[in-house]
């Protein structure tokens, strides 16, 4: 009997199911309580977003959450539940009515910028947001752009990384 409790227990990593399976076996299991996400662990965020400096630790709510079948097919290693493109549609609203789109997102490319699990930088970005869009953007190109000279300060306060009706993305 214990061997077929720790088995059933131990299947696909979904909070959900564990306590299910739990219920199954056990009377008086407590209701599930799943957190929201886990908040970052030095810093708050400040009122007009998370900024690259800040030292911290973010978590998309679902890994957070341990909600693992929210975005992978439990039954299959590291397999999606629809393709990579459609995946943070099903539960992110980004609008691509606008007249310019950046390229990753019109492509389903999130990826390409954001971390599907955890990230030391706010929204969940690959890099920090000063030299983020330079891993696709050639800097020197950019610099040469008029009102481009200081490539220190970060891309977004003047564009829009998702889209904009304004040409390049600008706010």
């Amino acid at each position: 009997m214990c061997v077929c409790i720790a088995a059933a227990l131990s299947v696909g990593c979904d909070a959900r199911m564990r306590h299910k399976t739990l219920t199954v076996f056990f009377d008086g299991v407590p209701p599930l309580k799943l957190p929201e996400a886990v908040p970052p662990t030095a810093n708050t965020t400040p009122a007009d977003g998370p900024t690259s400096r800040q030292v911290g630790y973010f978590a998309h709510g679902p890994y957070a959450a341990k909600l693992c079948s929210a975005c992978h097919e439990a039954t299959a290693m590291n397999a999606l539940v629809v393709p990579k493109e459609e995946l943070c549609f099903r539960c992110h609203e980004l609008s691509q009515n606008a007249q310019y789109i950046h390229g990753p997102l019109a492509s389903g490319g999130c990826l390409v910028c954001h971390e599907p699990h955890s990230s030391p930088y706010g929204a969940l970005l690959v890099s920090e947001s000063d030299s983020f869009c330079f891993r696709c953007h050639d800097r020197a190109v950019i610099e040469r752009i008029e009102g481009h000279g200081d490539s220190a300060a970060n891309c977004t306060s003047c564009h829009d990384a998702h889209g904009s009706d304004k040409k390049y993305l600008l706010k």
